[in-house]
């Protein structure tokens, strides 16, 4: 990661970070305890944004829903307590990477952004899947 880059993750808020990965076109999957909704300062919320490798187009690897290889090089871990966003985490050692599974029942996901605007990313609301994520971090 370029050092500029890293500022500029340190220096954005959870909550913008968050949004960003959710607005931004990429091979992302969100799996996640509850909906996301980014407009609500309320609530509670874990999310954790598991980046894929980006692929040729058109190859989609043999996965049922073209989501291609199935390889995670990124993870961050998102969580909402008494409506205020943080970071818990964010790797890209291959080490603690090969420890996550994917969800293979990920679709669509709608999630609320900070404006009230609505996205469309590929995740799943997996309170199973979070519990066990929880305990590799």
């Amino acid at each position: 990661m370029r050092e500029e880059d890293r500022l500029d993750a340190l220096s954005k808020a959870p909550l913008e970070e968050l949004a960003q990965l959710a607005n931004e076109k990429s091979r992302r999957l969100f799996v996640t305890e509850n909906p996301i909704d980014l407009s609500m300062m309320e609530g509670e919320n874990c999310v954790y944004v598991l980046e894929l490798p980006a692929s040729a187009l058109g190859t989609a690897g043999g996965r049922v829903g073209g989501i291609g290889e199935r390889k995670i090089q990124k993870a961050y871990c998102f969580r909402q307590v008494a409506g205020r966003w943080m970071k818990l985490y964010e790797t890209e050692s291959s080490d603690k990477l090969e420890r996550f599974n994917l969800p293979y029942h990920a679709a669509g996901l709608s999630v609320r952004l900070p404006d009230g605007s609505e996205k469309v990313v590929s995740g799943v609301v997996d309170p199973e899947f979070i519990r066990g994520y929880n305990q590799l971090v």
